[in-house]
């Protein structure tokens, strides 16, 4: 992994149709890593979309990655699973996953980070640093101070995950943070490439 990596996270859109444009979109404006992230659909669905996902992105520079199902990452051929903060010990996959095969964790302190290091992650998404369109308007908010600190506390990559916008990028650059995973951000399909682009601006200064 990069040192600077955009993530896009599907968002348990259900819709496989839109989801397949949604998942071209970013392979063509050169998104790094795409979470399917689909709750809603069953294993074949899942399998289906994750499968097709794969496919388009072929020999590019993008990944795909399924969000806890590393028996569907591992059947449709995906780069990568990304685990739940709860979710099952890295140990019970890395004897049987294949080689380079990419294994994330979400986390919520830096305790946790940590943990997920030690546990042999290759990556931990942290969050949520800024208010979320996804999350309750209740729910709780790391900060840059956060982040920052955790960053710091451990060597592997951290990428900021929570209202991230093309407005903040530049202050989360700024933690040392190694990108950005998001959902909202990319709602709109058609202007991917720009938004790329712009949020690269910031971490490559």
């Amino acid at each position: 992994m990069s040192r600077f990596t955009i993530c896009l996270v599907t968002g348990d859109r259900g819709n496989e149709p839109a989801l397949l444009d949604l998942v071209a979109a970013a392979v063509d404006g050169g998104v790094d890593l795409i979470q399917i992230r689909e709750r809603r659909l069953d294993d074949r669905g899942l399998f289906r979309v994750t499968s097709k996902a794969v496919e388009l992105a072929g020999r590019t520079g993008s990944r795909i990655l399924v969000n806890d199902r590393a028996d569907v990452a591992f059947a449709a051929g995906a780069a990568g699973v990304h685990l739940r903060s709860n979710s099952f010990a890295v140990s019970r996959l890395r004897s049987v996953a294949p080689p380079g095969f990419l294994i994330g964790r979400s986390v919520h302190t830096r305790e946790e980070a940590i943990a997920a290091e030690r546990g042999g992650c290759d990556y931990v998404v942290f969050g949520t640093v800024f208010p979320s369109s996804s999350k309750p308007l209740n729910h709780k908010t790391a900060g840059l101070d956060a982040l920052r600190e955790l960053v710091g506390s451990v060597r592997l990559p951290v990428l900021a995950i929570g209202g991230i916008s093309l407005e903040n990028a530049a202050e989360v650059a700024q933690t040392g943070a190694s990108g950005i995973a998001a959902i909202s951000l990319f709602e709109d399909r058609t202007s991917i490439p720009n938004t790329v682009a712009e949020l690269r601006r910031p971490f490559d200064t």
